[in-house]
């Protein structure tokens, strides 16, 4: 004798609410041998992905560690008065950034010397900028729970070291106008300001983490720097994400 397989009364509920997009994989990729039968983003599509959120985007959170209380000069540092215990302890705060020529891979900033970020990378701390896709206010509606779910959306960190921005080059290129049109409230503490003492540098790009959603629809992984970098402005330009409206050629 053989009784029918069903399903409890008790979990029917729970398994008609399971839509059929729900992921396979989520915080990893499928191993090789299964991806046959999957379209997951290549190194290079994802490295465009990625650029191309850098481009839409204009604010990050900006990631140092703490040094140790005796190379920060104790408790007692300036006028922060940080506590002895938080050492080797990470922070992340909120930036702004803006993609400026004539390296829109590396992400131009305002440096304020006051600010808990600078002064952790003058102490030699490790620097990431964090982001993640936003996608836009009029985007389509989707009667699929996972199209616009934050966990199923890219996401990614970029790994480096701050430089300062020369003369020359901020001349050349206009750099505080490509800055100041995105976050004009700035002009406050742009270089001379009153206010505090600041300079314009830039995140030199090192090491991309990328994650861009499920791991059965997105790739999940390092995108090797040269990759990041040689993404060109009109593949970023044509680049659309989830949401955004049909790129036309009248765009550009």
């Amino acid at each position: 004798m053989h009784l029918p397989t069903v399903l409890p009364l008790f979990l029917i509920p729970f398994a008609a609410a399971i839509p059929s997009s729900a992921p396979q994989h989520v915080f990893s990729n499928p191993p090789a041998a299964s991806r046959a039968s999957l379209r997951i983003p290549t190194v290079h599509d994802s490295a465009v992905q990625a650029r191309r959120i850098l481009h839409l985007s204009s604010i990050a959170t900006f990631s140092t560690v703490f040094p140790a209380s005796s190379s920060s000069g104790g408790p007692a540092h300036g006028t922060e008065n940080r506590p002895d215990d938080v050492g080797g302890a990470p922070i992340g705060l909120m930036e702004y950034y803006a993609s400026c020529a004539p390296r829109p891979y590396d992400p131009t900033f305002l440096a304020v010397n006051i600010a808990t970020p600078i002064k952790n990378a003058a102490a030699g701390s490790n620097v990431t900028l964090s982001l993640r896709y936003h996608p836009p206010a009029d985007a389509p509606p989707s009667d699929d729970m996972y199209t616009y779910s934050p966990a199923n959306l890219p996401r990614f960190s970029l790994v480096g070291h701050i430089e300062a921005i020369s003369a020359q080059e901020l001349k050349d290129h206009n750099v505080s106008a490509c800055y100041l049109e995105k976050h004009e409230d700035a002009v406050l503490w742009t270089p001379g300001n009153d206010i505090h003492t600041s300079w314009w540098g830039r995140l030199v790009v090192e090491e991309v983490y990328f994650f861009g959603g499920f791991g059965d629809r997105a790739y999940i992984g390092w995108i090797p720097v040269d990759e990041w970098r040689g993404v060109t402005e009109k593949e970023v330009n044509e680049c659309r994400l989830v949401g955004e409206k049909a790129f036309e050629k009248e765009e550009l």
